[in-house]
């Protein structure tokens, strides 16, 4: 059996979310506003945990101004697992708030070995396009590269200066502590993401400001490292960071969705025939061995595949409830489910890609210059 995996840069084997949640000291997310509710993701308790979420709250309800910063790791393919985050943006931005995205070109050249020149080309082609194609709108949006913060030398100097002033107040034991075995260029990407999250503070950019980090819990570590840090720095005022975490859409066959396991996802850019095959190939199923068990015992929709995917996809609270209630009994086959799913996901790629087409003219209108 292969030994689970479980870091900022891999995740292998299943994640056992109690335990994470216990072991990072992240908090429940707790009751929320009704209109909290108009997302999906928030709704069925998709994004589950927090950090010092109250202060972005507040600043929601007193219409104070507010950042929603998150980055993107511009390496393999866009795919479904990618778009939970991507739903966050819109819903964010209805609220009023700012959002910088990071495209960490720095830290793929450190990891994952890979150019800045393909790391960039790889941010637009598969990320930038997919997120303005999900519904990301350019106004009070900043996406940048870290290698490129901004052609305004001021603010340039600034998200770098910080990186440095960070970088006293860190050390080599805290992150062995929280990385575990690291390289140099994993310790400078630490020390680049912290500034990534803490920079939008600066007087240069918005000024002292609550900031929401949602994220997967494996980036738990990047958030505890930059709080830390935020925490001990004298040279310039912040306020601590906020931070949610959400649920991985399973991969197909269990565990988290790989961009290096092209059978684990579904990519946005994929055919009807493409999703139909990976579907019911691959697709974990909750069924019984055969049909009479299955009419007699009912599938098990918590451990399908199919099913979870619809958890995070399919808007309509009673339809959901229907198909559920459908499988548990056994009335519903396993078969019956996978096609639900696969007309639910051609529908949505087939208009998703005619918008990604149109995205490709308003690329300029979303990558920062100054």
């Amino acid at each position: 059996m292969e030994k689970p995996v479980f870091n900022p840069w891999e995740v292998k084997g299943n994640v056992d979310y109690e335990k994470l949640t216990k072991e990072f000291g992240v908090t429940p997310l707790g009751e929320l506003p009704s209109y909290f509710h108009n997302e999906l993701l928030f709704r069925r308790g998709k994004i589950f945990a927090q950090r010092d979420f109250s202060r972005i709250l507040d600043a929601i309800k007193h219409k104070k101004p507010l950042v929603m910063m998150t980055g993107l790791m511009p390496t393999g393919k866009f795919h479904i697992g990618h778009a939970i985050l991507a739903k966050q943006f819109s819903f964010y931005q209805s609220l009023g708030a700012k959002l910088y995205i990071a495209v960490a070109d720095v830290e793929a050249y450190h990891a994952r070995e890979q150019t800045l020149e393909e790391s960039r080309k790889n941010a637009i082609e598969q990320y930038i396009l997919n997120y303005i194609a999900l519904g990301l709108k350019p106004q009070n949006c900043e996406i940048y590269f870290q290698g490129e913060r901004s052609s305004d030398g001021k603010k340039a100097s600034a998200y770098y200066r910080l990186q440095n002033l960070l970088a006293r107040h860190a050390t080599f034991n805290e992150f062995k502590a929280v990385y575990g075995e690291i390289t140099p260029g994993k310790m400078i990407s630490g020390i680049l993401q912290a500034s990534d999250m803490l920079h939008p503070q600066l007087p240069e950019f918005e000024g002292p400001l609550p900031v929401v980090v949602p994220v997967g819990i494996d980036q738990d570590p990047h958030i505890r490292l930059a709080r830390d840090m935020a925490s001990r720095i004298k040279e310039v005022k912040l306020m601590q960071l906020s931070s949610t975490y959400h649920y991985f859409v399973p991969g197909l066959s269990g565990g988290k969705m790989s961009s290096s396991d092209p059978n684990s996802f579904i990519a946005l850019t994929d055919d009807e025939k493409t999703v139909k095959t990976k579907v019911n190939k691959y697709a974990f199923s909750g069924g019984r061995d055969t049909i009479e068990e299955h009419r007699r015992k009912g599938g098990v929709p918590e451990i399908d595949v199919a099913y979870q995917w619809l958890t995070f996809f399919e808007e309509d609270d009673k339809k959901l409830q229907h198909i559920y209630d459908d499988y548990k009994s056994g009335k519903m086959l396993s078969g019956e489910l996978k096609t639900i799913l696969i007309e639910k996901l051609n529908a949505f790629l087939k208009e998703h890609q005619t918008k990604r087409e149109k995205a490709k003219s308003q690329i300029e209108k979303f990558i920062v210059r100054d």
